[in-house]
Formats: C-alpha cells, structure tokens, sequence
C-alpha cells in the first residue's frame, strides 16, 4: 500500500500528497488491487498547469479510498487486459486526451467529442467528429445470424441511444450499445475559469434530471471540502432526506414501468400516482418536483419548517400500505414472476468483473452500498439496507427496488424527526483551496455517483471529473440480454433503467 494514498469520502487533501509512480509501479499497483477485492472508483487523465498530461486513480477496497497517479506518455499497455473494469474508462481517457492504451480490446470512441490536446485523435478525426455509431459494429458470423437495430430516435421522450441485436430466431446472441449522440460538454463546462462559481450547482443538478439531489449533493460535497464550509446538522438530514426521496420516487416509477411491459395493469396505474406524490415532496422541499434549486454549498438554498416536515411524515404514514399492498400484488401475480424470473441474468463473477454498482450490482449479490461504505450528511442514521434476492435476474433488480423502497421510507420518516428548522445559507463566492484535490461519493437511486475536483496554484478548478453509475452499469444491460429473447429487452430495460444524458456528458 506504499504506492497508493489512503484518503477520506469528502475530504481534501494537497495534490502533492498524490503518490506519483513511474508507470509499471503505477499499473501493477491498481491491477493488483482491482484483480483483488477493489474496484476504481475514478480513473481520468488531466493536464497540470505545465501541460504535462497526468493520469489518476480513485480506488475503493473494503470501506477505505484510496488515490495515486502517473505521467504515462502517449501510449500505455491497456489495464483493460488485465482488468474489464477499466474498459470504459481507458476509452474514455484516449478520446479525451489521445492517449492509446495498446492492447485494449474494444478501442471505440464514447462520446464523439474533439480531442483536447491535439487537432487529429487516434481515431483520425479531427475537428469534424463522426456521427454517433458510424463505425464498423461487431458482427456474429453466420448463415441464419440477422441484426435488428433500434433507435437512436425512439418513440418515447427519451434521450438518444442505439442498439444493434445480433440474433438467431429470437434468440440474441450480442447487443451493442451505442450512446454519445447527444454530447454536452458538462466537464468542459464546470472547468472554465470565467463561469460564476454560482452557475456551477445549476450545471451539477442538470447531469441527470433524474438525478438531480444525487449530482448536486456530490457537487456541494466537493466545494465545501475545498473552501472549508461546515454544513449544520439540520441541513445535512434535508439533504440525505431528499435524496432518499428522490430514490423512492424512481424505485416506485421503475416498478411500474415494469409492470407496463408485462401488461399488468392495476399496480402500473397505482404505482404511477405514488411516484407523483413523492415527486410532490420534492416540491414541498425544493418548489421543484426533481429537487433542483434546493442543494448548494453550504447547505440547503431554501428553508425547510416544522410544516413542511410533518407535512412529509404525515404523506409517508399514508402511502405506505398502499406500497405495500401493490408490491404484495406485484410479486405474488404468477402472470409477472413467469416473465420476471431467471429473464436477464447477470450472475455475481459477472457484475464484479464489469464493475456494476447499485441495483444493478446488489441484484446480482454484490455487498456494495456507498451509504454503508462511505457515510457521508446524515448518512450513519439509516442503517444498512438488507437484499433478500439476489440472482441477478429482473426479479432480483426489482426485488431490490422494493426493499429500497421500504428502507427509504423509514429512513425519511426518522431524518425528518428533528423539530429544529433549517436555515438556507446565503448565496456567496466561497474560494478554495489551491492545488488541492478531492473526490464525493453518493449513493444515488441507480448507484455510486462521484464528482472529483482538482485545484491549480490559484484555487481555479484544473479539472472536473463526473461518473454516474450509469457508465458502469450499460455494459451490464448488454450481458443480461445474452441468450435471450429479443421481446424480452424492453423488461431487461427498465430493470437496468440506466441514463443516457448521465453517461452522455
């Protein structure tokens, strides 16, 4: 562990504590550890303020992090040979920066945005980058084999994604997956010098909309480690409050969505109301039904009253045996557990070499839980969420949901017992700390979201690294539909329920 540096969810730190390796230090030091029990966390390049390009790991082993980097030159032997759980992140890093990982065995571009460094990528592109998907896709050989392709434009309001099916009959024998159609720039965005440090929380709660308590308590998280600001304790049981709301809210969508694509009617129609109310507890917090506006560094922007909490206490004592009726009625129908059961498998050996995180992993039987592992706000006061199935099916993925659902409402119900108001922090420039670092971790509704941020000698953010847990969990939807029946993707789907805008940065 000499080469790496052990450090703290939340907490900043000097950048020249970083251990700086020479490259083979650095690769068989993460390799090791990811080949173990660990897992990166984070794995991005950056430029320092002398233009010398540098790479840089988050790990996370047990319940500790850990953080170390390297200058790897142009090019590097791929970690993705040794560890999948690298694979996007190593595309990623060539396409934002030109540097090749030779040897990686599936170097395709992924999000189709201009290289930083130079004028011509090592795809051959330059300033004109191709069009999503237009490139050659892997094709299964054989005489009976036909593709079926879907989207990218589809037929509900969603964002753009493509996927090509390589089948036999109705079996599938690959999916790809292809996103980057809509490339934002977030990063870029976030990083530049000139932006009021003000429109950084509006950006940071817009990644996902659906996740926006999940981003913005990241982004918050990371500006107050870095200007050294101390959240009350009031404030901080809104914030994992909204947060868990915010899980609530998405666990009782998704359900109901599964339910549409088995045309179980009733609980689709029941679970559709539920999730308007809890979206209305938003509201009641935030005067927005997503939560935006009400995270920002500090604390919380608005004022949260005795009302507004007994007001949300009094909702969950309402609902909650309707939850629980519709979720009986939902599990028990022979109809749902015909198509939910061994539909979609991703078995455990398979979920930890992908590197899957929150529902998706946990359905799977792996132990991770960024609220138990790394606590941060209130946090400590939840207690841990227990997962009774757990064979990586669509049963597993919903049954997962339902129990979530069932701990986040005791969670709110106890987070909102304070009977002292939070006070909004005034809206102010806080500076921060030069050439510092840090990294946030949050368990959002889908899985760990982290935000890490990095500081030149003049306290100007140098970089801005996002990773929702959707840029883990789309290699593990494309798994899950391996020998299956095609019709069955739409099910396979939802009980992923991944983002495309927060993969599509």
């Amino acid at each position: 562990m000499d080469n790496l540096l052990a450090i703290d969810n939340g907490k900043a730190i000097p950048r020249s504590d970083i251990p700086e390796l020479d490259f083979s230090v650095f690769r068989e030091t993460v390799v090791q550890i990811v080949k173990g029990a660990g897992s990166p966390v984070q794995f991005f390049a950056y430029e320092d303020e002398q233009k010398k390009l540098r790479l840089l790991t988050v790990l996370r082993e047990d319940r500790q992090l850990y953080v170390t980097g390297c200058l790897p030159g142009d090019e590097y032997p791929a970690l993705t040979r040794e560890c999948e759980k690298f694979h996007l992140f190593e595309r990623e890093i060539a396409e934002q920066f030109g540097v090749r990982p030779t040897g990686h065995p599936w170097l395709k571009m992924v999000r189709y945005h201009a290289n930083q460094r130079q004028k011509q990528d090592i795809f051959g592109n330059d300033y004109r980058q191709p069009i999503p998907g237009n490139y050659p896709y892997f094709k299964v050989e054989g005489d009976a084999v036909h593709e079926v392709a879907v989207g990218p434009v589809h037929a509900g309001i969603i964002e753009p994604g493509h996927f090509r099916f390589q089948c036999v009959g109705e079996k599938v024998l690959h999916l790809e997956i292809q996103l980057g159609y809509q490339h934002r720039g977030v990063e870029t965005l976030l990083e530049q010098k000139k932006l009021h440090p003000g429109r950084r929380p509006l950006i940071a709660e817009s990644i996902a909309g659906d996740t926006a308590i999940g981003h913005s308590l990241c982004h918050a998280q990371a500006i107050e480690a870095l200007a050294g600001l101390e959240v009350e304790e009031s404030s901080q049981r809104i914030r994992s409050a909204a947060l868990e709301i915010e899980r609530i809210a998405n666990h009782i969508g998704d359900l109901g969505a599964l339910c549409g694509d088995v045309a179980f009617t009733p609980p689709l129609n029941w679970l559709g109301r539920i999730r308007g109310e809890f979206l209305n507890l938003l509201l009641t917090l935030a005067g927005n039904r997503f939560g935006k506006g009400l995270i920002r560094p500090g604390g919380i922007a608005l004022p949260v009253t005795t009302e507004q909490r007994t007001l949300i206490r009094e909702k969950i004592s309402a609902e909650r045996a309707g939850i629980t009726h519709v979720c009986d009625l939902l599990f028990s129908a022979h109809t749902v557990l015909a198509r939910f059961e061994h539909t979609g498998t991703v078995s455990c050996g398979d979920a930890d070499r992908l590197g899957l995180v929150g529902v998706a992993g946990r359905a799977s039987g792996l132990d991770y839980d960024v609220r138990t592992s790394f606590p941060s706000e209130a946090c400590h006061l939840l207690g841990p969420c227990s997962n009774q199935r757990t064979a990586g099916d669509v049963y597993s993925r919903a049954s997962v949901r339902r129990e979530e659902i069932s701990h986040s409402l005791a969670a709110v119900y106890r987070l909102l017992a304070e009977e002292r108001d939070a006070v909004p922090v005034a809206a102010q420039t806080h500076p921060l700390a030069a050439e510092s670092f840090v990294v946030t971790l949050n368990e959002a509704w889908r899985g760990e979201v982290s935000h890490c941020l990095l500081t030149d000698d003049t306290g100007a953010i140098l970089r801005y690294k996002v990773k929702d847990p959707s840029f883990h969990n789309w290699s593990g939807l494309a798994l899950a539909l391996r020998n299956q029946g095609i019709s069955d993707f739409p099910l396979c789907n939802k009980s992923f329920n991944l983002s495309y805008c927060g993969f599509d940065l």
